[in-house]
């Protein structure tokens, strides 16, 4: 991200492509990176695809936090698809070239779908604290016409922010390079290629940054913290070990998913090292919509036995 003066018109090129380098500065490794992105790819789109068909076939998994998984599932679906298979083709067919339409296309739908996964971790931090320090209101609080709200909420509120965001990135010129060092068209490695004053785009990262993940950060940490409270309490040493287990499990990812996206976003610009952030970008893209399902889900001893009466069928 820069601020550097803006060149004269007459030097001004309009760029109608760049070149998402990707991890070209690897040649000899460019078939292994694509066989294990695409392994990852087929994971993530079967193990979350595995959860969202048994939620909605099994009569048993329809309280709120299964209305709210499946959700999850489909927008880590989303989430991973608007970046993977970009990637994939980059690395199976060398040709990485992306059109500037594309690359801002991918860059909205990319923080949309970012957003969202922040605001939907916040909701199913919340249904926890509701169903653990509140169960006796827990079905009158998180009723189906709550949870609609909440989802509906989660999925809209972001996208006209996003939009306008993304606008306002592509209005700017571009004239120091085409080349992203990047697997994804993001926010910085965008910026570092415009000209001319790039002061307020960076304001608005760091606002649009602040309002969709250091408000739902502190809020998840307190609703756990408030939960590991009441835990403490239970009587029996195996519902505190199980309940201990669950909510460390769900914190580590949060954390890995907050962490490497609070790093990327907020931290100074001197600061932005491209390898570094294409390995934080690799957490909250890729690594961690990896382990959500396995987390959120195939731990959980109910969707186990639905998918068993499932594959038993």
């Amino acid at each position: 991200m820069n601020h550097q003066e803006k060149p004269p018109e007459d030097n001004l090129t309009e760029l109608v492509e760049f070149v998402l380098l990707g991890f070209a500065d690897t040649p000899h490794l460019q078939w292994f990176l694509f066989g294990l992105f695409l392994i990852i790819y087929i994971i993530i789109l079967m193990s979350n695809g595995t959860i969202f068909l048994i939620t909605k076939m099994d009569p048993s998994l329809q309280s709120p936090i299964y209305f709210f998984l499946v959700n999850f599932s489909f927008l880590e679906v989303c989430y991973v698809s608007a970046t993977l298979p970009r990637l994939l083709m980059n690395l199976g067919t060398q040709r990485r070239r992306i059109s500037l339409v594309a690359c801002a296309t991918q860059m909205c739908f990319v923080l949309i779908f970012g957003g969202t996964e922040c605001l939907l971790l916040a909701v199913m931090a919340y249904d926890r604290y509701v169903a653990i320090c509140n169960p006796l209101h827990y079905p009158l609080v998180m009723n189906h016409r709550v949870c609609i709200q909440l989802v509906t909420i989660s999925w809209t509120i972001g996208i006209p922010v996003q939009i306008g965001q993304t606008y306002q990135i592509f209005s700017l010129p571009f004239c120091v390079s085409d080349q992203i060092n990047h697997f994804f068209c993001d926010i910085p490695p965008i910026l570092k290629l415009a000209c001319g004053d790039t002061f307020v785009n960076e304001m608005l990262v760091y606002t649009v940054a602040v309002l969709f993940v250091m408000v739902p950060f502190p809020l998840i940490l307190g609703s756990y913290s408030k939960s590991v409270s009441i835990i403490l309490k239970l009587p029996s040493a195996t519902g505190q070990a199980k309940a201990f287990s669950t909510c460390s499990s769900h914190l580590m990812v949060m954390v890995l998913f907050f962490g490497s996206g609070i790093i990327t976003y907020l931290r100074p610009n001197t600061r932005h090292s491209e390898g570094i952030d294409k390995m934080l970008s690799l957490f909250y893209t890729i690594l961690t919509p990896t382990f959500n399902p396995m987390i959120y889900s195939l731990r959980n001893k109910d969707v186990m036995i639905a998918l068993k009466k499932l594959l038993c069928k």
